[in-house]
């Protein structure tokens, strides 16, 4: 299965081709995606779209649904964000 280089919060990672930004975020060793207005964090908990708590930045583009969206090569995710 072909591989695709991305950066997470500034980290360099690998994952297979078809794998969801949502699934690579958590891989990578991460369980916070945002925060909610209040400061509680916030992560992955439908993984179908519906809830939008797996809500991240993918090319500068905020509050991207990260469980509908493949990873690509080149990709920048920031997680962590205040949206």
């Amino acid at each position: 299965m072909k591989s695709v280089g991305l950066t997470i919060d500034g980290e360099e990672f690998e994952f297979a081709e078809g794998t969801s930004v949502a699934a690579a975020v958590l891989n990578s060793g991460r369980h916070e995606f945002r925060r909610s207005v209040t400061g509680s964090a916030r992560s992955a908990f439908c993984g179908m779209g519906v809830c939008y708590e797996c809500r991240v930045t993918i090319d500068g583009v905020g509050m991207e649904k990260s469980c509908q969206i493949y990873v690509a090569q080149g990709m920048r995710i920031q997680t962590d964000g205040n949206y």
